[in-house]
C-alpha cells in the first residue's frame, strides 16, 4: 500500500525514492542545515514532505547540474529553501554552475608544458634512467602537453545554433 503524499518517510524509503544509499542521506545532513529531519526513539528518522523535496533538490543540483556542495550550499543561502524544494519538484530550473571548473594549467610554467624548448633538468648522462626509458617518457610528457593543447581548444567558446 503506498503513502499518502503527505505521510512522513523513514530514511529507507528516501533513500530507495531517490536512489540513494542511507548514508549520504546522513552525511548531506551534516553539510545541509536545513535538512532537519523528525528523529524518534532510538534515532529513527522521519523526513516531512518539505524535507523530502528538499533532498531531491539538492539530488538533483549535484548529480543533475554538476553542483559542488559548497555551490548547493550558495544555492540555499541566496535562493532559500524554498527554492531548492521547488526544483526537486520540477517547478524551478537553474542555469550550470556560475564557476568554471579551475584551469590545472593556468599557472603552470610554460617551459613545462613546452618541454621542446628547454633544456632537461637532468642530464642524460646523470640519469639513472635507460636511454629507452626517458625516450618513452618524453614521448608520453609530449602526448600529454597535445593533450592540454586539443582541450583547451574544446573549451574556447563556440557559437550557439538557434533551437528549432
Amino acid at each position: 500500500m503506498d503513502k499518502s503524499p503527505d505521510a512522513f518517510r523513514t530514511i529507507s524509503e528516501v533513500a530507495e525514492d531517490l536512489d540513494l544509499p542511507q548514508h549520504v542521506l546522513r552525511f548531506w545532513e551534516t553539510r545541509f542545515t536545513h535538512i532537519k529531519p523528525l528523529k524518534r526513539g532510538g534515532g529513527r528518522r522521519y523526513y516531512r514532505p518539505d524535507d523530502v523535496d528538499l533532498l531531491k533538490g539538492i539530488r538533483h543540483l549535484l548529480y543533475g547540474e554538476g553542483y559542488t556542495i559548497r555551490g548547493v550550499q550558495r544555492i540555499l543561502k541566496e535562493e532559500g529553501v524554498r527554492f531548492v524544494q521547488a526544483v526537486g519538484r520540477g517547478e524551478e530550473s537553474v542555469a550550470a554552475p556560475r564557476s568554471e571548473p579551475k584551469d590545472v594549467f593556468a599557472e603552470a610554467d610554460e617551459e613545462f608544458l613546452a618541454p621542446e624548448n628547454s633544456e632537461p633538468v637532468i642530464a642524460a648522462s646523470e640519469s639513472l634512467l635507460s636511454d629507452d626509458t626517458l625516450r618513452k617518457l618524453r614521448g608520453a610528457l609530449d602526448e600529454l602537453v597535445e593533450c592540454d593543447r586539443v582541450l583547451r581548444s574544446l573549451k574556447a567558446p563556440t557559437e550557439t545554433l538557434p533551437s528549432e
